[in-house]
């Protein structure tokens, strides 16, 4: 399998995060990039191909072009105003709050277009997020071409990213700028998977009134999970997308048993939808070691569902989201890789 990245996602070199009233190293670091690097050279797979720059004409037709402006702008813009910190939001337009557009002053437009307030955005935040898109649009040219499967290495990475939101550590939606690259390439119905223990709230308003992509999410149950808000089972899309979104929330604690079994349903509709190529929106943070999860897996089982997905027989793309307990990433999401090529 042939896996595309670009080191210029070390320009998201962010140093804080808001975590349960604190500032502290984010999570999401390159680090977890390195330890993917090094599994993949362990066990043989081909050396990491750089990305194509593809613009941004892929990337529009996901993301509102005020919000791409916003996300091009903001660093300098939080900089000239004389913020000595990293840009964090701190206000909402929440309910009963009926002002339309963004404010002028950056920190009241930061709100605008902020799902949460844990991710910063620091210098080189926008520069590793275009990359990231242009190494889905590779891979999935590569999927496109004829290649059976292809990993995009991605950081940051992408599920939570709305057409005009960011939060969850995600600025561009990796993953559903590739399904819109498959379907320009041929694809008339390209599945999204997304088994990041967070819900792909941003992949799901996407697609929300779209048949042609359906989106299928193993997640955290919003009640207790991040991202709270999105994720319950009765979300099942709008028009002519109605019935082509599914969600499984699942309870704090589910172990790989309950999990695989809420995959093969996802399978199976898979199928029933008809779709002709998959993107992955891969997140190992299902992992029982995960600092900020709660599921059980253990890494035999990346193992096992890899090859469970390869076993739907299509042209798969797998984009890298999610997954935290730094030390195990790489084996957990190789192993995922390798379940899929062994089956």
């Amino acid at each position: 399998m042939r896996t595309v990245h670009s080191d210029r996602h070390l320009l998201r070199a962010n140093r804080t995060e808001l975590n349960q009233g604190r500032l502290v190293p984010p999570f999401e670091k390159p680090e977890r990039v390195a330890h993917i690097l090094a599994r993949l050279a362990e066990r043989g797979f081909p050396a990491v191909e750089p990305p194509v720059e593809h613009g941004l004409d892929m990337v529009a037709r996901v993301h509102a072009p005020d919000y791409l402006h916003f996300l091009e702008t903001v660093w300098p813009r939080w900089t000239a105003a004389g913020y000595a910190g990293e840009a964090i939001p701190t206000v909402w337009p929440s309910r009963r709050m009926t002002r339309k557009g963004p404010p002028e002053e950056i920190d009241g437009a930061i709100g605008w277009y902020a799902l949460c307030g844990e991710t910063s955005i620091s210098g080189g935040t926008w520069e590793a997020a275009r990359a990231a898109a242009d190494v889905a649009l590779t891979a999935a040219d590569l999927v496109a071409g004829g290649e059976r499967a292809a990993f995009a290495l991605c950081r940051p990475p992408g599920h939570h990213a709305a057409q005009d939101m960011f939060g969850g550590y995600c600025f561009l939606n990796n993953a559903a700028i590739a399904a819109e690259r498959l379907r320009d390439r041929g694809a008339a119905t390209v599945a999204v998977l997304d088994v990041d223990f967070h819900h792909g709230n941003g992949t799901q308003a996407i697609f929300w009134e779209r048949a042609d992509v359906p989106f299928l999410s193993l997640h955290g149950d919003p009640r207790f999970e991040f991202p709270y808000f999105l994720g319950g089972a009765d979300e099942i899309g709008a028009g002519k997308g109605e019935g082509r979104n599914v969600n499984y929330p699942l309870p704090p604690g589910t172990g790989f048993e309950a999990w695989a079994a809420a995959l093969e349903d996802a399978c199976a509709r898979i199928k029933a939808f008809g779709a002709e190529a998959l993107v992955v929106s891969l997140g190992v943070d299902t992992f029982a070691g995960d600092p900020i999860s709660s599921f059980k897996l253990a890494s035999p089982d990346f193992l096992t569902y890899g090859a469970r997905i390869a076993r739907l027989g299509l042209p798969t793309l797998f984009v890298m989201e999610g997954g935290y307990a730094v030390a195990e990433i790489g084996v957990n999401t190789v192993n995922v890789l390798e379940g899929f090529q062994g089956a």
